[in-house]
């Protein structure tokens, strides 16, 4: 039988240990609402009319989308608060704000059926956000599940970006490229909530090594931009956005499987949001 513990080793017990306040880290946090701000830099340069300097906002906070999370691992300061600013700031950077900018540029001379696809855009960066989030442990790595977020908001404001360029200004006021506006954003909003895989990069961009051959492609691609920006950046995303459909047809005719989710876990029918 037990014996009831004596005073003296009530006294003795030790006290239960306080739960310890999770711990805020500032570099990731800082470069995560660094890109905040250039989405919402974007919003008030649309807001003025000044299309191209949205633009460079908008392309800038998804350079600093790309940063924040590879800062984090490499410092080891992964944080559980980490990870849901950064949704919540993806969220303003790659679905309101090029939602807002579209509809201002070029969408709201179309009347209802401009907010309507602004809206589908922003809603469907939404979803794409929360699936992430969902299956973030059971999709294979090496791909992301329908166009990532900051990619399809490259693809609208790189649109953008290539017009203001070559001097179409006030686009809401000629119908062709409203309509070809809201096509582009169509195209991209719905995309993103598709099932498509999209190559993630995730193995060139960590820690493996890479040929020689990589660093040298690097270096002409920096080059091959510079040549002309809005037109060259705009061409690499409308590449990326047409490329999951691509994947999904070769491995289609191939017979392999086509879920990103499938190719990943034993059972993929038990788990994710497919």
């Amino acid at each position: 039988m037990n014996q009831p513990m004596t005073n003296s080793e009530q006294d003795e017990a030790p006290e239960p240990l306080k739960p310890r306040r999770r711990g805020i880290y500032v570099l990731p946090n800082a470069v995560t609402l660094a890109a905040l701000f250039a989405g919402f830099y974007g919003i008030v340069m649309a807001m003025s009319g000044r299309f191209e300097s949205a633009a460079i906002g908008i392309f800038c906070a998804a350079v600093l989308d790309s940063l924040d999370g590879r800062i984090a691992r490499m410092t080891n300061t992964q944080s559980a608060f980490g990870e849901q600013m950064d949704s919540l700031c993806d969220m303003v950077s790659f679905g309101l704000a090029p939602a807002l900018i579209v509809y201002e540029w070029a969408l709201k001379g179309l009347g209802k059926p401009g907010w309507i696809v602004a809206f589908i855009y922003c809603a469907a960066a939404a979803l794409r956000l929360a699936r992430f989030n969902t299956n973030i442990g059971v999709v294979d790595k090496r791909f992301f599940q329908g166009l990532p977020s900051p990619a399809a908001a490259a693809l609208v404001i790189g649109f953008i970006f290539v017009m203001d360029d070559a001097g179409w200004r006030e686009a809401f006021k000629l119908p062709w490229l409203s309509w070809t506006a809201l096509g582009v954003t169509l195209f991209a909003g719905l995309t993103m909530v598709t099932n498509l895989p999209f190559y993630s990069f995730k193995v060139v961009g960590g820690r493996r090594t890479v040929p020689f051959a990589v660093i040298v492609a690097v270096a002409l691609g920096i080059a091959l931009v510079n040549v002309h920006p809005p037109l060259v950046l705009f061409s690499l995303f409308c590449s990326y956005g047409l490329s999951g459909y691509l994947i999904y047809a070769y491995r289609k005719a191939k017979g392999r499987p086509v879920s990103v989710i499938a190719t990943s876990t034993d059972e993929p029918e038990e788990r994710g949001l497919h």
